[in-house]
Parts: structure tokens; C-alpha cells; sequence
């Protein structure tokens, strides 16, 4: 029974997981509680887990939460393969549709303005899976929140949304201050790779709560 739970309830979100990645915690968090494969902390860490390790944070965390709640590959297995299978369907479906209508599609205004509508509710998501780990009951254990935390978490948003307001210049000139803005500006992109503020998070986070 608990198969055919994992494989139901992991299909509906790969079907109505709009946005991918950090959009689909919140569906994947409500179905963990429903059917009660695990507790909200294991759920956290296994967030965090799906974010390091490589490959889609999807489909890593079904992987995860279905070798939980099974306790055998053959969970992992079904978890992932539902959460995969609508969004293999509907792309393929859409890319044949698009190769064929692709100038009348771009231009439909129902189609763009459904798209904008789901950009916003795909935001909401990412919203609600902050709010999920930055709760302290989730990880009561360790303090999960305090200044510290709220320090880590402000200085990562902030690296994580500043190359979107770095204008990459047209030229660069041969002037001292010209090199100078292009050379922080180089390096400003170096720090906000989100590889680099993973790793920095994490040996933060080992030196302050380990």
C-alpha cells in the first residue's frame, strides 16, 4: 500500500510541481505530513541534502523520501520515476507542439499571460520552502534560529540576487577606475556562484553549531 502511495503522490507532484527545485518543497512537505513517512526534521535534512548532492533538488529529495519511507531502493526507485514521468510527458508533448506552431504560440496572449501568472505562484513556493527551513521547530535541537542564522541567511540571499543588478559594461577602458569597477565586478560574480556559497554556508554553519 505505502507503494502505491509514494508512486500516487509523488506522480501528482511531478504533475502540479510548477517551477522545479526549491517551487516543489512545499508539495513535497505536504505529502510527507499526510501520510507521516517522517518527522519535519528528517524532511529538513533531507532538503539539505538534496541541495548539495548532485543533480535535479527534486528528484534527488523523491529519491531520498522514497528510500525513507520504504526503507528499500525499490522506493527511491518509484519515487523518482512518478515525480519524472508527467514533466517527460508534457515537455515532449510541448515540444512537438512548439516545433510545429512555434511563431503563433509565442505570440498567443493566453499563453503569456498564464506563464507571468505562474512565475508568481512559483515565487510563492520558493517563499513558503524558506519559511519551512528557517523555522525553529524544525530543528530544535540545534538552535536552528538566532542571530547568527539570520546573519548566514541575509548574506547569502544578498550574494545569491546581486548578479542580477551587475550590468555588464558594453567596453571596458583602458583608465585605472574603468579596470578597478570591472575587476570587483569580476569578483563579485566569482562570490555569488552558488557552488562557492554552499560550500561557504556549510563551513559556516560546522564552525558556529558543530
Amino acid at each position: 500500500m505505502i507503494y502505491l502511495q509514494l508512486f500516487l503522490s509523488f506522480l501528482k507532484i511531478g504533475l502540479f510541481g510548477f517551477g522545479g527545485g526549491l517551487a516543489i518543497f512545499s508539495l513535497i512537505q505536504h505529502e510527507v505530513e499526510v501520510h507521516g513517512w517522517m518527522t519535519q526534521e528528517e524532511f529538513v535534512d533531507i532538503l539539505a541534502v538534496s541541495q548539495v548532492t548532485p543533480g535535479p533538488i527534486g528528484i534527488n529529495c523523491a529519491t531520498y523520501v522514497g528510500y525513507t519511507a520504504t526503507g528499500s531502493v525499490w522506493g527511491s526507485l518509484l519515487a523518482t520515476i512518478a515525480i519524472v514521468i508527467p514533466s517527460l510527458v508534457i515537455m515532449l508533448s510541448i515540444c512537438k507542439v512548439y516545433f510545429i506552431i512555434s511563431t503563433r504560440f509565442q505570440r498567443n496572449i493566453y499563453f503569456t499571460r498564464t506563464m507571468h501568472t505562474l512565475r508568481l505562484s512559483v515565487l510563492g513556493m520558493i517563499a513558503a520552502a524558506a519559511l519551512l527551513l528557517i523555522k525553529p521547530a524544525n530543528r530544535p535541537s540545534v538552535s536552528f534560529i538566532d542571530w547568527r542564522s539570520w546573519v548566514i541567511f541575509a548574506v547569502v540571499c544578498f550574494f545569491t540576487i546581486l548578479p542580477m543588478f551587475i550590468k555588464k559594461p558594453d567596453f571596458i577602458g583602458n583608465s585605472i577606475l574603468q579596470k578597478s569597477a570591472a575587476f570587483l565586478r569580476s569578483a563579485l560574480q566569482i562570490i555569488s556562484h552558488p557552488i562557492l556559497l554552499i560550500v561557504l554556508a556549510g563551513v559556516a554553519g560546522y564552525v558556529i553549531y558543530g
